[in-house]
């Protein structure tokens, strides 16, 4: 199951998050990355996203730039920034994470970058070039925003934007911390914000509907978020991971309205009843129950919290019983995914790693700041650590997942402050897969929201969860030995398309219909 880390020609990034002696919390938190195929050749480009001179924010030389790389069909990328206009975007602003997805229903993927202190939103022009279009959005929030993504909340065919926001945090009354010598303050030495939702009003113009919807009523330290139909009612419900404080789940009432309803349903703390320091979050059905159970990320001797979903609304915490908490009490993530990286049935784990405190040594000599990356086997719904050839210790943060080279094993991306970031690529195997990609007609084009069948597994349609990423909006299925697939999808609205005896090893298109 290993999969091999890489290092793919012509993807020269380097991520500058300008560490300084004053230790603004903004330096170690950043490094989105996004897995998109923004010129429709069937081949997934790689979007990351850069930080800025401290405490200056500036960005207008080349090496702090956001940086757009096209995949060529022989699998290297060629940097197309500045061609595609996006080269001197983002000035003034300390670029934190990246959403993808087609908010105007044209074919083209469109991208959200968060940052501090606002957001721009750049429009794919459908001939390689994009045009920020924030203002005339009116998406540009405020603050410190970190993790963004794309769904459709109301079923109204057209995505809206959730993003979440961490810490009512400024440059120009920033604290000092620590004891003889300085360290990143801990998040509780700063009050929490709420989250925003955007709805997509489908001229091109979005309305903030945090308030109205009540997402606004619970503030928290939003660092990472996910979508599902957890409940299965036909509508999207949020999840946010939040650090030091409970966690969120927002409930979609079907009426435009949100019912934050985390500690009900029993994902809002450990189970011994205690906050910890959520930071990246993804969906999957973990053990094949046909329900989307919870994986959040968080710091060392805290394990990984997972939770299994029990149906009617509530989960159970099963870290320990699965085996994640041992594998996890000593590590910190961040990026997260479930995937099966095997291609056997069963869905896997990676997770991006690293502290949040590059001194944490000199604090705890127990701990440590860069970790390699960890690769989880799922092995019928218990964790076993996996082999992950070349992966060195790292400052991991985003990370955004698919198929780069269309054979069916997955792909990862990661990033790494300072550093380059890391590919990992899944070896073709003996087992067989399926690639769903779907094409929304009455519904969203991007197919968010849709819930997808293929022997017996389940899978949600949704390019966000991790942390600050946004991976291939496709769904992929390991299929073990089966020669061929049964497909069921439920799209939007509540629609069902089945396609019986699909072929196997490829990319299979779904279009509504």
């Amino acid at each position: 199951m290993a999969a091999a880390l890489v290092s793919p020609a012509g993807l020269d990034f380097i991520h500058r998050h300008s560490p300084t002696p004053q230790k603004y919390l903004l330096e170690t938190m950043g490094g989105g990355v996004a897995l998109l195929d923004f010129d429709n050749d069937g081949l997934l480009d790689v979007f990351l996203v850069n930080g800025a001179e401290l405490p200056s924010l500036r960005r207008d030389q080349p090496a702090y730039w956001n940086r757009l790389y096209r995949q060529k069909p022989n699998h290297t990328f060629v940097d197309v920034t500045e061609r595609a206009g996006i080269s001197q975007a983002g000035q003034r602003i300390y670029g934190m994470g990246v959403a993808a997805g087609d908010y105007d229903n044209d074919g083209y993927t469109d991208l959200y970058v968060t940052g501090y202190p606002r957001n721009q939103l750049f429009h794919n022009n459908g001939d390689g070039t994009f045009t920020d279009v924030t203002d005339r959005a009116g998406v540009a929030a405020a603050g410190w925003s970190a993790s963004a993504g794309f769904f459709d909340f109301d079923n109204d065919g057209k995505l809206d934007l959730f993003v979440t926001r961490y810490l009512d945090w400024d440059l120009a009354r920033t604290l000092t911390c620590g004891v003889g010598f300085a360290v990143y303050c801990n998040p509780d030495r700063f009050a929490p914000v709420s989250s925003i939702l955007y709805r997509n009003l489908g001229d091109g113009r979005f309305r903030d509907v945090s308030q109205t919807s009540g997402i606004a009523a619970a503030k928290g330290k939003g660092l990472g978020v996910a979508f599902e139909d957890y409940d299965g009612d036909g509508f999207t419900d949020v999840f946010v991971a939040n650090d030091q404080v409970p966690q969120l789940l927002f409930h979609n009432n079907r009426d435009g309205t949100f019912t934050e309803c985390a500690l009900d349903a029993g994902v809002a703390l450990s189970d011994d009843g205690k906050t910890y320091a959520g930071m990246g979050a993804d969906f999957g059905d973990y053990d094949n129950d046909g329900l989307p159970d919870l994986i959040v990320t968080n710091l060392a001797t805290d394990v990984y919290a997972l939770y299994h979903n029990e149906g009617r609304g509530l989960f159970r915490y099963t870290s320990l019983a699965t085996g994640l908490g041992a594998l996890s009490v000593r590590s910190s993530g961040w990026g997260v995914r479930w995937l099966d990286f095997d291609n056997d049935g069963w869905k896997d784990l990676f997770v991006a790693q690293s502290h949040v405190i590059d001194n944490i040594d000199r604090i705890d000599p127990s701990r440590r700041y860069k970790e390699p990356p960890a690769l989880i086997r799922n092995a019928h719904g218990r964790f076993e650590r996996a082999e992950l050839p070349g992966a060195l210790p790292v400052a991991g943060r985003g990370a955004a997942f698919g198929d780069l080279d269309n054979d069916g094993a997955m792909d990862v991306v990661m990033t790494a402050l300072g550093e380059r970031p890391l590919v990992f690529r899944g070896p073709p195997g003996k087992n067989h897969w399926l690639i769903v990609q779907l094409t929304g007609t009455r519904g969203n084009r991007d197919g968010y929201g849709a819930k997808v069948r293929v022997n017996g597994q389940y899978g949600y349609a949704s390019a966000a969860g991790s942390y600050l990423s946004s991976s291939d909006k496709r769904l992929h299925f390991g299929l073990g030995e089966a020669r061929e697939a049964r497909v069921e999808v439920r799209w939007p609205g509540g629609r069902t398309q089945i396609v019986e005896h699909a072929a196997v090893d490829r990319v299979l298109a779904v279009k509504e219909p």
